[in-house]
C-alpha cells in the first residue's frame, strides 16, 4: 500500500480497512511504477515470450517475439508473472512437459443493481446522506453439493466491462472509478469448480493439466454464441435465473457494448446454473430483497483465478525441475486477487536476489 501511495495513489489507501485505488487512479500509478522500473531495466512493450531453453534442466535462453520477428536472449533467471489469462504461455509450457497441474477456480456472472437499492439495503433512512459512501456488501454458501458460492469483486458505483482477451469469447468483469460514483453497481457472483465438474461439460475423459482450462474456454465460447458472435453480453434478470424464466426485458445497464435476453439458467453447465440458484436463495433469505428481478445477471465471469498451476518448490520458489524459473502470481496459480499477486510477486524477487548471489 505503500508503493502505491508512493506512486500517486490516495493516501486514505493506507488507514481504510477496504482500500480503493479506482481504475482511473490506478492508471497513472502504474505508469509511476514503470518509471521506477526503467531507471535499473528494461520495459519492453509489444513483446511476448514464444519459448524458453533448458539444457541440463536449467534455464539458459528465452525466445522473444515483437514486431521485426523473434530472437533469442541468455538468462540465467525468469520471474514467470504472466497472469491468469495466458493460455499459449500454458500451452508453451505443456508442450514442453514442465509439470503444471490442473487447478480448482470459480465461473459465474456479474450480477448489477442500482446503487441506490445496494445504498437503501445496507444504509436504510440514511442510505442517501451525504457522508455516506457508495455501500458494499459481500456474501458467501456452501451449498448441498459442498461448493462455494461468492460475491468476487465487488463494485460500487462501477462498470461492468468487457474483458475478453481473444477472438469468439465474451468475459465480463468489473471496476469501480476512485469515485464511485455511477448509478450501478455489480460483482461477479461465482460458484467454485473442480476439475472432476469439467469433463461434465467437455467430455473429455483423458483429463490433463489443461483441462479445466479448456472448460473455462468452451464456457466462454458459448457465452460468445449466446451473445450474437458480438460483445453484447447475455443476461437474464436474477429472480428469472433463479425460478427458470425468460426475462423478456432487460433493465438498464452500465456494460456499452449493450445486453441481449438469454436463459442463462437453460444453456449454462447444469452444476453451475443449480449451485447458483440454491446460493441466490439462500441470499435472498439472508439478506432480505437482494434477490429481486430488478437486479440483471451478466454472462460471463470465467477469468477470477488461474485454471492451472506452475509447480514450485516451497522453499527456493523456483519451478520443482527447471533451476532459474521462478513461477509468480496469479497466472502460476499462487495467487488470487491484486493483494495476493503483489505479495507473491515481492517474495519471489526476494528469492530471485538470493538465487543470483550464488
Amino acid at each position: 500500500m505503500n508503493t502505491f501511495y508512493e506512486h500517486g495513489a490516495s493516501e486514505d489507501i493506507l488507514y481504510l480497512n477496504k482500500p480503493h485505488l479506482g481504475t482511473d487512479v490506478l492508471i497513472n500509478v502504474v505508469k509511476n511504477i514503470r518509471k521506477d522500473i526503467e531507471k535499473c531495466g528494461d520495459v519492453r512493450f509489444e513483446t511476448k515470450l514464444v519459448d524458453i531453453i533448458i539444457e541440463d534442466n536449467q534455464l539458459k535462453e528465452v525466445v522473444l517475439e515483437n514486431n521485426e520477428g523473434t530472437y533469442k536472449e541468455k538468462v540465467d533467471q525468469l520471474v514467470l508473472a504472466i497472469g491468469h489469462s495466458a493460455r499459449k504461455t500454458y500451452e508453451m509450457l505443456y508442450q514442453k512437459q514442465l509439470e503444471i497441474s490442473q487447478k480448482a477456480f470459480a465461473v459465474g456472472m456479474r450480477i448489477e443493481h442500482s446503487q441506490e437499492f445496494i445504498n437503501k439495503s445496507q444504509y436504510g433512512k440514511f442510505y442517501d446522506h451525504p457522508a455516506l459512501k457508495a455501500a458494499d456488501y459481500k456474501l458467501a454458501v456452501h451449498t448441498s453439493q459442498k461448493r462455494g458460492v461468492y460475491t468476487f469483486c465487488m463494485c460500487p458505483g462501477g462498470f461492468v466491462i468487457p474483458a475478453a482477451t481473444g477472438k469468439e469469447q465474451i468475459v465480463v468483469n468489473g471496476m469501480s472509478p476512485s469515485n464511485r460514483g455511477t448509478a450501478w453497481s455489480n460483482s461477479g457472483m461465482v460458484v467454485e469448480v473442480h476439475p472432476e465438474d469439467c469433463a461434465k461439460m467437455t467430455g473429455d475423459e483423458n483429463e490433463d493439466a489443461l483441462s479445466v482450462m479448456r472448460f473455462q474456454e468452451q464456457f466462454e465460447k458459448n457465452c460468445w454464441q449466446q451473445g450474437n458472435m458480438k460483445q453484447t453480453a447475455p443476461a437474464q434478470r436474477m429472480s428469472d435465473f433463479v425460478n427458470k424464466h425468460l426475462s423478456y426485458d432487460l433493465p438498464k445497464s452500465s456494460y456499452a457494448p449493450g445486453l441481449i435476453s438469454s436463459p442463462l439458467h437453460f444453456w449454462m453447465p447444469e452444476f453451475v446454473s443449480t449451485r447458483l440458484q440454491e446460493g441466490f436463495k439462500t441470499f435472498g433469505k439472508n439478506a432480505h430483497g437482494f434477490l429481486t428481478n430488478e437486479a440483471v445477471m451478466i454472462a460471463a465471469e470465467t477469468r477470477t483465478s488461474s485454471p492451472v498451476r506452475i509447480l514450485r518448490d516451497r522453499e527456493t520458489f523456483q519451478h520443482v525441475r527447471i533451476a532459474g524459473l521462478f513461477p509468480c502470481g496469479e497466472g502460476a496459480g499462487y495467487a488470487g486477487g491484486i493483494v495476493s499477486a503483489g505479495i507473491d510477486g515481492e517474495r519471489c524477487a526476494e528469492m530471485a536476489a538470493e538465487y543470483a548471489k550464488k
